[in-house]
């Protein structure tokens, strides 16, 4: 007998088809309307975000983790004892800082079962690719697509950023909030005295999340002073008293629209930063505060050690200018170049934008150098300015490339070819320096190799989860070959690090931490080379943790050097 099968769609199956089809179509035609530049800045960013979560297990606990983590859960102390509990005033000195992410952090890590640290870094990592669509946003706004394009690569494959925005969970996040910010502020400089009001929200949201975390966060009213100065209507020179009136109502008219931002930031900040709630100045003082911190740390400087309160005044922009990408900088420089003389564009040059940028990256510096602050481990403290720099440097490019174009087309793509060449190669960089990108310096050192105990290197000691393996394995390999005796006793481990990244990653019962006061008794020893740290205690290198060829990190044997306890007195 014949079957016959019936091609007859089933009731109700051809509108739910029809509508599949619709739909799928609608998303091509937006897809297909959209700019190539602005569909490649999406698909970087949402490749970062899965490379972000395929790698943050490689990265260590940071120095600053276990007390900022800790700090968070005593600000959730405070309040949920109805400010009964003051105990987060007296935590070190972690009451002058916002704990926003470390709040965040300890609240999700109530409901997810995750790691604690594991979730930080997911956290950070992608708030670090945050500030990356940021930095894109506003070149965008300043330049167009393809400037944000180059902006979100440029910091991308910036090692101090990327390499940082895994466990610096003060510095990135605060970062990301600021270049956020800088996106609506342009937003609402552009219609002042008019902006938008979910513009002016959302300025007032991000700047409460940078004050949120570090008083720094002041810096943007300033910014927004000066965005206001900028939009005046009428020439501040020469002009004639209805001028000054017209000026005076337009920035009385601005600030009254920006005063929402104002407010909308300063509760979201006394929400993350209690100490700020306790007095109406205490922001202030707080920035005095973190201006004068003096601790007994000690940086390097080509070669030269200093104590953090005595470092040179160019400390911060020289450490700018060895680690942030060689094309980044000369593309910073070319949009200022545009920015002062625009002539010598091939179009347009949103000369106030890039300028309130330009400011946003040397005042912070400027002041650093002329009040001549404290300063350490390379430009951690002034990461928020890498963003904005990477902003710069993809309207620069992009301005570059159109001028060129205007004269020879072949130019122009010589030009687009080596800035691709360069951000390759940066990216290649990093690839080989994972998962420690932020070791990145540029060639006006000499890369890693030159700055290899000359400059801040591994100061987080991310070496860590390598190092503990690398120890793990060899006490496993030697025990079973019978070269170490087999006495049931810990094996204790001198640290140059934090004990909490050490035990988090030691899984051996075998393996004890030990303090720094017993380091002379110790059986193995674990130290990057950074400060020269690796020097501290001799040993037989049993691993060494390399980069591109440059050792940064050891493990040492003591246990035929180790002197034995001393007697207990009596």
């Amino acid at each position: 007998m014949t079957e016959f099968v019936s091609t007859r769609p089933l009731a109700g199956s051809a509108p739910r088809d029809t509508a599949r089809l619709s739909v799928r179509g609608a998303v091509l035609r937006r897809l297909a309307a959209c700019d190539p530049f602005d569909l490649a800045s999406w698909a970087l960013i949402a490749a970062l975000v899965v490379i972000a979560l395929f790698t943050f297990r490689a990265y260590a606990i940071s120095n600053d983790e276990g007390v900022q983590h800790h700090y968070g859960e005593l600000i959730i102390a405070y309040y949920r004892s109805g400010l009964v509990d003051r105990s987060v005033f007296s935590f070190e000195n972690l009451y002058l800082y916002g704990g926003l992410f470390d709040i965040v952090a300890v609240l999700l890590g109530q409901l997810l079962p995750i790691d604690p640290y594991d979730l930080r870094h997911i956290l950070c990592a992608l708030t670090g690719v945050s500030g990356i669509a940021a930095a894109a946003g506003v070149a965008r706004q300043v330049a167009g697509q393809r400037a944000g394009l180059l902006a979100a690569l440029s910091l991308a494959v910036c090692g101090p950023w990327y390499g940082a925005m895994f466990n610096h969970t003060k510095d990135i996040p605060l970062a990301a909030a600021m270049a956020g910010a800088t996106f609506f502020l342009i937003r609402c400089a552009r219609r002042l005295p008019t902006p938008r009001p979910a513009d002016v929200a959302m300025l007032g949201l991000l700047t409460g999340a940078a004050l949120g975390m570090r008083v720094l966060g002041l810096l943007l009213f300033f910014y927004a002073a000066l965005a206001i100065v900028m939009a005046l209507p009428k020439p501040l020179r020469g002009g004639s008293r209805d001028d000054w009136r017209d000026n005076f109502q337009f920035a009385l008219a601005s600030v009254r629209a920006l005063l929402p931002a104002a407010l909308i930031a300063y509760a979201l900040m006394i929400l993350a930063w209690p100490w700020a709630a306790l007095a109406p100045l205490n922001p202030i003082r707080g920035l005095f505060a973190f201006s004068e911190f003096q601790y007994h740390i000690r940086t390097i400087l080509a070669g030269q050690v200093y104590e953090m309160a005595s470092v040179p005044r160019l400390y911060v922009p020289i450490y700018i200018l060895v680690r942030v990408p060689l094309l980044t900088l000369c593309g910073a420089a070319l949009a200022l170049a545009f920015a002062a003389l625009p002539r010598l564009a091939a179009g347009p040059v949103r000369r106030r934008d890039i300028a309130l940028v330009g400011t946003m990256v040397i005042f912070p510096l400027a002041m650093q150098v002329i009040c001549h602050g404290p300063a350490f481990t390379g430009l951690r403290h002034f990461l928020f300015v890498v963003p904005l720099l990477a902003v710069l440097a993809g309207a620069g490019l992009d301005l570059g490339a159109g001028a060129l174009a205007a004269r020879s087309g072949l130019l122009a793509s010589a030009a687009l070819a080596v800035f691709g060449a360069a951000l390759l190669w940066d990216a290649t960089t990093l690839v080989r320096l994972h998962p420690y990108e932020y070791l990145f310096y540029n060639s006006m050192v000499g890369g890693l190799e030159g700055a290899s105990r000359r400059y801040d290197t591994d100061y987080w000691v991310n070496i860590m989860p390598a190092a503990v393996e690398g120890l793990e394995s060899y006490l496993t390999r030697t025990e079973h070959t019978g070269a170490v005796s087999r006495a049931p006793h810990r094996y204790t481990v001198a640290v140059c690090g934090e004990r909490i990244a050490f035990e988090h990653r030691a899984k051996s019962r075998l393996l004890q931490w030990i303090r720094m006061q017993r380091w002379e008794q110790a059986d193995f020893f674990i130290a990057p080379t950074h400060m020269n740290c690796d020097r501290i205690l001799d040993g037989k290198v049993i691993v060494t943790i390399q980069r591109m060829g440059v050792p940064i990190g050891y493990v040492k044997d003591r246990r035929g050097l180790r002197r034995p306890p001393a007697p207990a007195t009596p």
